[in-house]
């Protein structure tokens, strides 16, 4: 099947259970290793945590967007950002609901919605993105990021998948 053909009605598709688990759970491991590690750890007054020699647990408040580019420390900017989280959330979710594609697209938004709602949630609640997670190796260091980061990432790579799998059935049914 085409991603052109739907499922279900506009909320409700047959992978929306997938997408629907792939984003509570997501969202629930965010939102709990971010409380976890930064109150556990007392990160904001304590700094930097040493866990292995490329690995450190830090406090970082984002206010930007992705990289930190575009600080926007203001709390209506905030606020904008939470909300396109919010809309980019629903068009996902409507996307899984409508399309009859695979469950890894449905994971892949999963993944997608509840990093972006985790991410929404902190710019609420704290005023930016609370990231924690700090690699570094040979003086370079990494962006820090959190467990929504991952999982955003990791539902693009899931889409980018499902997109060149899905083209190459495609093909052999048109050879």
């Amino acid at each position: 099947m085409t991603g052109d053909q739907h499922s279900g009605g506009w909320f409700w598709g047959a992978f929306s259970r997938w997408t629907l688990w792939a984003a509570l759970i997501t969202l629930v491991a965010d939102q709990v290793s971010k409380w976890w590690i930064i109150a556990h750890y007392n990160l904001e007054e304590r700094g930097r945590v040493v866990v292995l020699p490329f690995l450190d647990l830090v406090f970082v408040k984002n206010t930007g967007v992705s990289y930190s580019m575009l600080d926007m420390a203001h709390p209506a900017w905030q606020a904008t950002l939470a909300a396109f989280a919010a809309v980019a959330s629903i068009a996902l979710w409507i996307w899984s609901a409508r399309s009859t594609g695979s469950a890894v697209l449905a994971l892949s938004l999963g993944l997608i919605i509840g990093g972006a709602i985790g991410n929404g949630i902190d710019r609420l609640v704290i005023g930016g993105v609370a990231d924690f997670v700090s690699l570094h190796a040979f003086g370079f260091y990494w962006y820090v990021f959190n467990v929504a980061d991952v999982a955003i990432v990791a539902g693009v790579i899931g889409l980018l998948y499902d997109f060149w799998a899905t083209s190459r059935k495609d093909a052999a049914k048109t050879s």
